[in-house]
C-alpha cells in the first residue's frame, strides 16, 4: 500500500521497452539523433503549434532553467506560496536565475486567484529599489491536486500579459490534469495564453524525462546554451527522447494518467464512504484527507506508506485529533491496493 508518490512507481513497460530498443547500435550525441528529431515534430503536431523544445532529465531542471531563461536577475517570479518551485526545489530557480526572487501569494487549494494576482501586480515594483515581476508560474496540477480549467488559465494569462509578465506552467502532472478537463493540448496551453510549459513525463511513467516547451521559438534564443552551461544537456540524449516519444505514442501518456486518476477517485470514494472526505477536490491523482490519529497509526502498522502534509491553503482548519496526509496514486497503482487501504481504515 504505497501512496507516497507517483515517483515511487517504476517505469511503464512500454517506455522501458522503448529504452531497450534504443540501446541497439549507435547514435549521434547531444540531441542530434533521430529520436529527438521525431519527438520534436510529434510534439508540434500534438500541440498544433510551432515549438522550441528542450529535453532535460528532471522536473526541477525544467522549471529552474525555464524560469531562469524568462526572468532577469533583478526580476521576480510570482507563484503560489506552496508551489513546488517555492517549497521543494531547494532554491534551484533562484540559483540558475542568478538570484531571481520568488514572490509567493496565497490561494485556497494552492490555486492563484485573479483578484489576488491583480492586487499583487498593481503594487510598488521596479527600480532601482525593488524587483520587477516578470513571470507568473502556475502548477498544473497544483500541490493540492487541484486543476486550473482553460478559462481560469486565460484569466490569469490576460492579467499577467497586461502587466508585461510571461506565463509559465509547471506541468509535472500535466497529463493527470489534461484528462480531467476535457480540453485539447492546444486549448490547455497556448490558446489559453501559456508561454512556456514544463511538460513532465517522469511522474507519469517515464524514468527521467521532461521537456521545456516554448510556444514562441524566438523566446527560446540561447536556451540551448543555458541548458548546456547548467549541466543538463545529456550526451546520450536519445535515451531521454525515446522515453518521451514512447510516452506520447498512441496516447499512452493519457491512458496512464487516466488510470492514476481513476485509482485516486476510487480511493477518495472509499474513504468518503467511511466518513473521511477529501479536504480539496480530487481532480488529479492526489487525495488529501485528515485521518484520525489512531487510524493513521493503524495504517502505518499495516505497512501503508504515505506522507503527512501541512498547508495554509485549506478552507477549514484541521482538528488536533487528526493528521493531514497526502495519498498519491500512479499508473502502477492497483484496485486491490486501494481496496486494501480502505479495508484497513474500515477496520478501525
Amino acid at each position: 500500500m504505497n501512496f507516497a508518490s507517483d515517483n515511487a512507481a517504476g517505469i511503464a513497460p512500454e517506455i522501458l521497452a522503448a529504452i531497450a530498443r534504443a540501446n541497439d547500435g549507435q547514435a549521434l550525441a547531444y540531441g542530434r539523433d533521430d529520436w529527438t528529431q521525431r519527438l520534436e515534430h510529434r510534439l508540434a503536431e500534438m500541440f498544433e503549434h510551432e515549438l522550441a523544445v528542450f529535453l532535460v532529465g528532471t522536473g526541477t531542471a525544467a522549471n529552474a532553467l525555464a524560469l531562469a531563461h524568462l526572468t532577469p536577475p533583478w526580476g521576480a517570479v510570482v507563484c503560489h506560496s506552496e508551489s513546488h518551485i517555492a517549497t521543494d526545489e531547494c532554491g534551484a530557480p533562484e540559483f540558475f536565475g542568478g538570484g531571481i526572487k520568488l514572490l509567493g501569494i496565497e490561494g485556497t487549494g494552492c490555486k492563484i486567484e485573479p483578484d489576488v494576482l491583480k492586487r499583487t501586480l498593481s503594487g510598488r515594483w521596479g527600480g532601482p529599489h525593488h524587483v520587477r515581476p516578470t513571470v507568473l508560474s502556475i502548477s498544473q496540477a497544483t500541490e493540492a491536486g487541484t486543476i486550473y480549467r482553460s478559462h481560469e488559465i486565460r484569466q490569469l494569462a490576460d492579467i499577467a500579459h497586461a502587466y508585461g509578465l510571461t506565463l509559465h506552467v509547471d506541468g509535472a502532472r500535466f497529463g493527470n490534469a489534461l484528462v480531467r478537463v476535457n480540453a485539447s493540448l492546444a486549448e490547455a496551453t497556448w490558446k489559453a495564453g501559456v508561454d512556456v510549459l514544463s511538460f513532465g513525463a517522469t511522474k507519469g511513467g517515464a524514468l527521467a524525462a521532461e521537456a521545456v516547451v516554448f510556444f514562441d521559438p524566438a523566446r527560446a534564443a540561447y536556451m540551448a546554451e543555458r541548458r548546456k552551461r547548467a549541466g543538463h544537456l545529456l550526451s546520450k540524449h536519445r535515451f531521454v527522447a525515446v522515453q518521451l516519444e514512447a510516452y506520447c505514442a498512441d496516447g499512452l501518456w493519457l491512458r496512464l494518467a487516466r488510470h492514476a486518476n481513476a485509482m485516486a477517485d476510487r480511493l477518495a470514494a472509499g474513504l468518503a464512504g467511511l466518513g473521511i472526505e477529501p479536504v480539496w477536490p480530487v481532480e488529479a491523482n492526489e487525495v488529501f484527507v485528515a485521518l484520525p490519529v489512531a487510524t493513521d497509526a493503524c495504517l502505518r502498522s499495516a505497512g501503508a506508506v504515505y506522507y503527512p502534509w501541512s498547508s495554509n491553503a485549506l478552507s477549514d482548519p484541521i482538528s488536533a485529533e487528526t493528521v493531514l496526509v497526502r495519498l498519491v496514486t500512479s499508473f502502477a497503482t492497483t484496485a486491490e491496493e486501494v481496496d486494501r487501504f480502505i479495508a484497513t481504515v474500515a477496520s478501525r
